[in-house]
């Protein structure tokens, strides 16, 4: 470790704590139904364990920006691993239901520190021409996890206790903890910075009630329950609210001003629409393979290995190209492999090999890495210096939002429309769940190819803003 440049070690280090929050996320998906049958609760009960750690996650970001100008990155990014590591530790001695609900707040807690600061340690320590390859190399982890996450997450509740998706977060965990205490510097503090109180209560109230209700939705009648519609309207309300306060405040919780700045506006487009396609899939492959086809977990976790890994080759490709030469070719290549892979997954017929799946899957996870990340970077290099970490705030608050609400999108669209192929056609459930399935897949990929001449525009704010640093 000693021989690696210390700007490299603050990669590896942030790295370790943001992959052990997301696999942990990751692989309790998988294990919602053992945990009814172990508390003894309902599906809708049981479900808080997924939804409580996305809420308190979301609205913990939209602070860490002030937060990290007050005490620093460094604290802040530590507190927040600390709280993530308590949080598995008790999670991991629940008593009941309830209490397993309660220290999962807690992970969130603390994931909520750590994921938008931790691009801001990385851009503390790496000039702007070097930073595609360093976001790209601490990018593994928010593509490789989600992916592997689930398979892993099975093998765990298949062959050990529920207890072992908390435990297993400690060695990494504390191992991180370890070298962000090594290799981190403290970075400066802000004098005379004031808390906007009435800032964080709307964005709080919004941000909490959005991500709330899209985590109470899975079928089309939660959609219509009263409590979830309300609870959209307010939180809808409460971040128009939030927009109107922050635009009169001399220090705002969050400086709207950057989306003003057209790359940064252009790069969370990017990033939102691509969160939608990676959880869309996410949702949409295991029905796929297990619902139509009949293939086991093992055989859809190992659909989802060669994409995660070649996600995380090509984050360092896609990062090298952009440091080179920009985003515009890197991010528009990434996100035409996108579009046309899933377009071709919307044609898939009961006659189809596997190996056609893991080829497109593949293929997806290729044009992820080259498109993700870059985009994210060349947006977050576009904004001043000093709102890096709370633009990266407001990119994972947004990620967070997009994925929920391409999860819930076509989770409902799998359900209303299987229910109508079946229905009139009078074909089979696996027949109908195909072509739902099909339809969305090809959802997914008209959304992708609208963003294509985005990624071109961010290029050419790339290149004007080049053209007048050099003049």
């Amino acid at each position: 470790m000693s021989k690696l440049p210390q700007k490299w070690l603050v990669v590896i280090t942030v790295l370790l704590g943001t992959f052990t929050i997301i696999l942990n996320n990751s692989m309790l998906n998988p294990a919602v139904p053992h945990l009814m049958s172990v508390f003894g609760a309902d599906a809708v009960a049981t479900g808080w364990v997924i939804t409580i750690f996305m809420v308190t996650m979301g609205i913990t970001m939209p602070i860490t920006g002030f937060l990290g100008d007050k005490i620093g990155k460094k604290k802040l990014y530590m507190i927040g691993l600390v709280l993530f590591i308590l949080g598995s530790i008790l999670g991991s001695l629940s008593w009941n239901l309830s209490s397993l609900i309660i220290f999962r707040g807690l992970q969130g807690v603390g994931g909520g520190m750590m994921m938008p600061i931790a691009m801001a340690l990385i851009f503390e320590v790496f000039p702007r021409k070097e930073r595609g390859l360093a976001t790209g190399i601490y990018g593994i982890a928010a593509m490789m996890a989600p992916t592997i996450g689930p398979t892993l997450g099975g093998f765990i509740i298949e062959l050990g206790s529920w207890q072992w998706l908390f435990l297993c977060n400690i060695p990494t965990g504390v191992l991180g903890l370890i070298f962000a205490a090594i290799y981190l510097k403290q970075t400066a503090i802000v004098k005379d910075i004031t808390f906007d109180s009435s800032g964080f209560i709307t964005v709080t109230l919004g941000v909490g009630a959005m991500l709330f209700a899209l985590g109470r939705v899975s079928e089309l009648a939660h959609l219509k329950d009263p409590i979830n519609i309300s609870l959209l309207v307010v939180g809808a309300f409460a971040l128009w609210l939030f927009i109107k306060i922050e635009n009169h405040k001399e220090q705002p919780l969050l400086d709207l001003s950057i989306f003003k700045i057209p790359a940064f506006t252009y790069s969370v487009l990017v990033g939102s629409i691509s969160s939608i396609s990676l959880f869309g899939g996410i949702f949409l492959l295991p029905l796929l393979l297990q619902v139509v086809y009949g293939y086991g977990a093992i055989i859809t976790g190992l659909t989802f290995l060669p994409s995660a890994l070649l996600a995380g080759i090509f984050m360092t490709v896609g990062g090298r190209i952009l440091d080179r030469q920009g985003p515009s070719l890197v991010v528009t290549l990434g996100l035409t492999l996108i579009a046309g892979a899933t377009v071709f997954l919307g044609f898939l017929s009961m006659e189809t090999g596997l190996w056609v799946i893991f080829v497109l899957n593949a293929i997806r996870g290729i044009g992820m890495g080259l498109s993700t990340m870059p985009s994210t970077t060349a947006g977050m290099n576009a904004i001043p210096e000093k709102f890096v970490s709370r633009g990266s705030a407001m990119n994972n608050v947004l990620r967070q939002m997009s994925s929920s609400l391409g999860i819930v999108f076509f989770s409902i669209y799998f359900e209303v429309r299987r229910s109508q192929i079946g229905a009139l056609n009078g074909l089979s459930i696996e027949e109908a769940s195909l072509q739902a399935i099909n339809e969305g897949f090809i959802v997914m990929a008209i959304l992708t190819v609208l963003t294509i001449p985005v990624g071109v525009l961010l290029g050419r704010e790339h290149k004007k803003q080049q053209r007048a640093s050099a003049s």
